[in-house]
């Protein structure tokens, strides 16, 4: 399927075409992997300039490149101002060819999950039309570059498309919000995350309820009436119509008797799900009560967009934890073992702890640093190691300058690492069976690679 032309191209994102006009297939942003009939968008950060791989595009047989400098090679090319805008333009463009149910999904946390949960259920909606009719953001593509490369991804045989949207600094959500249009927004909290960049809580929920200022009478608003911020999200969507979620009585898509099961030995949730459509027994095969309300407002975003209750209990029981956000497995020596290693901020943390709690078995928490947090760092930090004892957490293991403040908060029978290696060793003797070991920290700590060095159940039953 064609996109378009180069000369299209240009019209629609301001820009000048060099060379001779050419339809192209679709969009790249990576040399390495871009291949013929692709365009080359020729991105420029802080750290990287790919206009230097222009001609390596070329030689991957690309229909041409978008570039900020005009490189004076045998490929056409659309010179711009600022190809990161261009990016978004093209993606803006391309957006509106599409009418469909596009599901936007921002907040601090649970993001993802609640991506691939909605993505499930609208799977299910719309499995008649065929496998791959529901586009979703892959990954973390959620930001500036990820997200107009996930709606270029749109093509004639998608039915609805859910996108992840995710920012460090005000404004951001705005922009992102213009580019994808969507008509389905979703906010799932807002939490102290990027506090570096955002000074403040209440400017992290200013910024997610950018999601909302955009929104048509004939759209809908998905907000967690739980959330502190609720009501002055409410106040942001105009002509809109609210569906709200949560574990209060007065949200409109709620949870009750909620009760943790043992699934095939792992942890997992039955609730009955109150709707303005209906009710039903909901079996929810993830770990951690907070992906109780992740899958409410799943549901509430999936009903918005046209499923039924049947198409929510289908999606939901098939759902699986994504790789490091509490994805449980037993580790061959005993222990259970819970990956939440993909990212942290103070209340995920918080909700992480509580989770153990209310396991049956002893309580041990691998943590390493929290990121972006500011001025308020090693106080927030330490208040978790506090939070933690008091939890009655029976291990806990550091690793990161900053968790040196966690390993003093909790005290007694706290361990600090200076390396994962090192941490990794001392762990490995610690997973014996009757033991929950929850690791957690954020993205650049690489706490993955303590998950990958632990040897699973499966693996050497299968071996």
């Amino acid at each position: 399927m064609s996109m378009g032309t180069l000369s299209g191209v240009a019209a629609d994102i301001g820009g000048r075409l060099k060379g001779a006009d050419s339809a192209f297939e679709s969009v790249s942003t990576d040399t390495r992997t871009i291949g013929p009939g692709q365009l080359f968008f020729a991105l420029r950060g802080e750290r990287f300039d790919a206009g230097q791989f222009v001609a390596d595009a070329a030689d991957r047989g690309a229909a041409g490149a978008v570039v900020e400098r005009i490189a004076e090679i045998d490929l056409s090319q659309v010179e711009v101002g600022d190809s990161r805008l261009a990016l978004g333009a093209l993606a803006r463009k391309w957006r509106q060819h599409f009418d469909i149910p596009v599901i936007g999904i921002t907040g601090s946390n649970g993001k993802t999950t609640v991506r691939e949960l909605t993505t499930a259920i609208m799977r299910e909606a719309l499995k008649e039309h065929g496998d791959d009719v529901v586009h979703a953001t892959l990954g973390n593509l959620n930001n500036d570059i990820g997200l107009p490369l996930t709606l270029l991804g749109l093509r004639d045989h998608h039915q609805a498309a859910v996108i992840e949207m995710g920012a460090n600094h005000p404004g951001e959500i705005a922009v992102l919000a213009d580019i994808a249009a969507v008509n389905i927004a979703v906010i799932t909290n807002a939490a102290r995350a990027h506090l570096e960049g955002f000074g403040s809580i209440e400017e992290v929920a200013r910024t997610k309820g950018e999601l909302l200022d955009s929104l048509a009478a004939t759209d809908t608003a998905v907000l967690n009436h739980d959330d502190t911020f609720f009501a002055e999200w409410s106040a942001r969507i105009g002509e809109a119509r609210l569906q709200s979620f949560g574990l209060s009585s007065e949200a409109d898509f709620r949870a009750e008797d909620i009760q943790l099961q043992n699934l095939d030995g792992h942890p997992a949730f039955e609730f009955k799900l109150i709707t303005p459509i209906g009710e039903l027994d909901v079996a929810l095969p993830l770990a951690g009560r907070h992906n109780v309300t992740n899958a409410l407002a799943a549901a509430a975003a999936a009903v918005s967009a046209g499923a039924t209750m049947e198409n929510i209990r289908a999606g939901l029981a098939i759902s699986n934890n994504v790789p490091g956000r509490l994805r449980a497995f037993r580790a061959s020596a005993g222990a259970m073992i819970f990956d939440d290693s993909y990212n942290a901020n103070p209340d995920s943390v918080a909700a992480a702890i509580a989770f153990l709690e209310g396991l049956d078995g002893e309580p041990w928490l691998v943590l390493g640093d929290m990121g972006e947090l500011g001025p308020d760092a090693a106080s927030l930090h330490r208040g978790m190691g506090e939070l933690a004892r008091d939890a009655g957490i029976r291990g806990l293991f550091c690793v990161g300058e900053l968790s040196r403040e966690v390993a003093a908060g909790f005290g007694n029978g706290a361990r600090w690492f200076e390396t994962i290696d090192e941490l990794d060793h001392a762990l490995q003797g610690e997973l014996s069976a009757g033991r929950n070991i929850l690791i957690k920290g954020s993205r650049f700590m690489g706490l993955d690679q303590i998950v990958n060095r632990i040897e699973p159940a499966e693996r050497r039953e299968g071996a």
